[in-house]
């Protein structure tokens, strides 16, 4: 527990500060490295690690695509630059077929997509919006409050489990109570956003659509679970307790942040459909 603290004492001070300083070259390079960490604590654990043109080619893109997604420049050439990624990993399946499983390439190669996309996802929200890092914080909140809402719901009364044998501390009792602990924390930013901008500039310069962001914060919660039980499957087939240790006490980069391998590409989607953020006018 008192290494759980610590890291978290370190961490989390850090993750605010690369937030707030608000620069978008420090934002990108670091969604890139954590893409990279996680990308390689997967290779690991499934092994594709021993195979070095795989890893290689996985690791590359992934450090690449969250520049190409971000920057404007690379924009027409994305799809191509993902068409060539699939080809170049299929295309070491062909040469070194009797060395690698075919399955293990193509879980990488799904892999690979989702954890570009997801880090991604978090530079997107700071680049694109002009709210972007209450969004970042909304959904960081929805998934994480929700989870310690799980976990201290479950430990106390959860009896009927949802999935025992993927996740076996899970329970539907955990996993409402998360579902009201991250709407509720949800409610409190909402309400408390607008007044702290309000202290700073003097003026209600914009308005908040509180139940539209509860409505995403649920998804965003149960897209998390749903991330956490992908994970979990993963670490199951491959026999491995946590993805690695770079968050001492915590796991891996890839086990802090398998909640939002699906919940922030779905933010940034939603809200480019929709803000839940107006302009007063």
């Amino acid at each position: 527990m008192a290494k759980r603290i610590l890291t978290a004492v370190i961490a989390i001070p850090i993750g605010l500060a690369i937030l707030f300083l608000n620069n978008n070259h420090i934002f990108i390079a670091t969604m890139a490295a954590l893409a990279v960490i996680s990308t390689w604590e997967v290779l690991s654990a499934t092994k594709c690690i021993e195979n070095k043109p795989v890893s290689i080619a996985c690791l590359a893109f992934v450090a690449f695509m969250p520049f190409a997604y971000t920057y404007d420049i690379f924009a027409p050439f994305i799809p191509l630059i993902c068409f060539g990624f699939l080809l170049i990993l299929f295309t070491i399946v062909l040469f070194m077929h009797e060395k690698i499983e075919f399955q293990k390439v193509t879980l990488m190669a799904f892999m690979s997509l989702c954890l570009s996309l997801s880090f991604s996802s978090i530079s997107f929200l700071q680049k694109n919006f002009q709210h972007g890092i209450f969004y970042i914080v909304f959904v960081l909140a929805s998934v994480w409050i929700g989870d310690a809402g799980a976990y201290f719901v479950g430990s106390k009364i959860g009896k009927h489990k949802m999935a025992p044998k993927i996740s076996p501390k899970k329970s539907w009792e955990g996993f409402f109570g998360g579902l009201v602990s991250s709407a509720v924390f949800v409610v409190l930013l909402a309400i408390g956003y607008p007044l702290i901008d309000r202290l700073m500039t003097g003026t209600n310069s914009f308005v908040v659509n509180i139940p539209y962001l509860v409505i995403v914060g649920f998804i965003c919660c149960i897209l998390g679970v749903l991330g956490d039980f992908t994970a979990s499957i993963l670490k199951r087939q491959c026999q491995v307790k946590d993805f690695g240790n770079f968050f001492p006490g915590h796991g891996g980069v890839m086990d802090r942040f398998d909640s939002l391998l699906f919940s922030m590409p779905f933010a940034y989607l939603i809200f480019k459909i929709m803000e839940p953020i107006a302009p007063i006018i």
